[in-house]
């Protein structure tokens, strides 16, 4: 027997993260009331924050304004948007409605991203927010809850997860880029082209800033990065980064050449006044704010001491007089062991009253999460509704995330290697490389992987429309 969404009692959502207020949303679209609850909140004693965030509102962004490729056909990550705007995301709508320019990337002005999902939220009338912390479970009353706390989990609350989950805690840091204002940048040594000259969403080809460095120059940033002061964790140290939000001074510890083959290298760029000479290393700041007035620097997460920073920093080519809005951070990341934990629902199997989702879940990315916050979110209100919803089909994006965080782990002499993951075509079934094309034009051996990865993402919206229409 179904329940009426008007005689629904409350689902209760704890985070209001990118995850927390996609899953609200999601609820509250499905006729179901929801509170929201987020520990942020202003106090008489003053503002009551995190150690990464800044304001109180809503899917703030901490590390980075990017929400990566929009490219459906070719990137796995703009295969997910493309899915998560089929299937109403607040998320993807806030971010298309405050996109800046970034080339082929999605990026937002992270202050009217997070103000325009604050007030979609509180303007929706099945929404309540309350902001308190959940010091500890959820009261047992709560019989259907998502939690979406994120990396910055209250202790109180991850200490009696992990308590009741059985399992040690997983952690790894997470790391955050600095921001500098566009006037201090000396744009008669920098240049602003996209990688490839590569149109973005927004049609600009020329998105980023990009300040170059010959060898001696790199040599020498090189060694003050490695010379440095860094920020000490003790306890934490023995904690291992994400692959994918490393701190620079930690991939220059890996091989002097490790920077200009990653966030640092020259390729697809051609500085204009001297188109004959290649750049040994090139340091991209991308646009952080509608106004053009903030640019990040790519890749430039650090756990450089803040006195360091705007020092090593300077001696970048066309930032020796840069101003910094803010200095780049480090903090701690959690996710529980989600394959041994987690049903395919995202439910907790030995609390099934409780669902999972965000970076909790070890998922990694801005997108990934709130991919997860949408998911979470439609299989409680389907199961408030009293329906049953499957996961979609692990050929689309979204499925291949449910299927990695549930499953899609190795066991190593019975211990889990599970760890943070964003989304890749790797984690979708494959296809066969196409030979012809659909002319019956002979595809090159070279161009076969990207019309494989078109065939997949083809595949992926045909099925997400499938399960859509099933799931109605």
């Amino acid at each position: 027997m179904s329940t009426s969404p008007t005689s629904a009692s409350p689902i209760h959502v704890i985070g209001g993260g990118l995850a927390g207020s996609e899953a609200a949303w999601q609820i509250a679209q499905a006729g179901v009331p929801v509170v929201l609850h987020e520990m942020r909140r202003h106090e008489p004693s003053g503002p009551v924050l995190t150690d990464a965030h800044q304001t109180d509102g809503l899917a703030e962004m901490v590390c980075s304004n990017s929400f990566r490729s929009d490219d459906w056909q070719f990137n796995a990550v703009g295969l997910l948007h493309a899915e998560m705007r089929k299937l109403d995301s607040l998320i993807m709508s806030a971010a298309d409605q405050h996109q800046v320019p970034a080339g082929g990337a999605l990026a937002v002005d992270r202050d009217g991203f997070s103000a325009e999902v604050t007030r979609r939220i509180q303007a929706h009338p099945l929404i309540t927010i309350v902001r308190e912390e959940i010091a500890g479970l959820p009261p047992a009353e709560w019989d259907n809850v998502v939690v979406a706390t994120g990396p910055l989990t209250s202790p109180a609350l991850a200490d009696a997860i992990l308590e009741l989950s059985g399992e040690g805690q997983l952690s790894f840091f997470d790391a955050i880029a600095p921001i500098i204002h566009v006037e201090s940048i000396d744009m008669d040594v920098a240049w602003r082209q996209s990688r490839y000259d590569k149109e973005g969403p927004g049609g600009d080809a020329a998105a980023y800033i990009n300040c170059p460095m010959n060898k001696d120059q790199y040599e020498a940033f090189i060694d003050a990065l490695l010379d440095g002061p860094k920020a000490e964790f003790k306890d934490w140290e023995h904690v291992p980064y994400f692959d994918g939000c490393l701190p620079i001074e930690v991939m220059a510890e890996r091989g002097r050449e490790t920077l200009r083959h990653g966030p640092m290298k020259p390729v697809g760029l051609t500085n204009p006044r001297d188109p004959t000479v290649k750049s040994y290393a090139i340091v991209q700041l991308r646009q952080d704010n509608a106004l053009g007035t903030l640019w990040n620097m790519v890749g430039f997460q650090t756990k450089l001491k803040h006195g360091a920073q705007a020092e090593v920093f300077r001696m970048i080519p066309g930032l020796e007089n840069a101003q910094f809005a803010r200095l780049g951070g480090l903090h701690r990341n959690t996710f529980i062991n989600s394959p041994r934990l987690l049903d395919r629902s995202l439910r907790m199997r030995l609390a099934p009253r409780l669902r999972f989702a965000g970076q909790m879940t070890g998922v990694e990315g801005y997108v990934e999460s709130a991919a997860t916050g949408l998911l979470a979110g439609r299989f409680a209100a389907a199961e408030r509704l009293g329906r049953t919803l499957d996961a979609p089909p692990p050929t689309t994006a979204l499925g291949a995330l449910v299927d990695h965080v549930t499953g899609g782990h190795l066991e190593a002499e019975g211990k889990t290697t599970f760890q943070p993951m964003n989304i890749n075509y790797g984690l979708l079934p494959p296809l066969e490389a196409p030979k012809v094309d659909e002319e019956g034009k002979k595809i090159p051996l070279k161009e076969r992987g990207r019309a494989k990865k078109r065939l997949m993402s083809v595949r992926a919206l045909k099925d997400l429309d499938a399960w859509t229409a099933g799931a109605a």
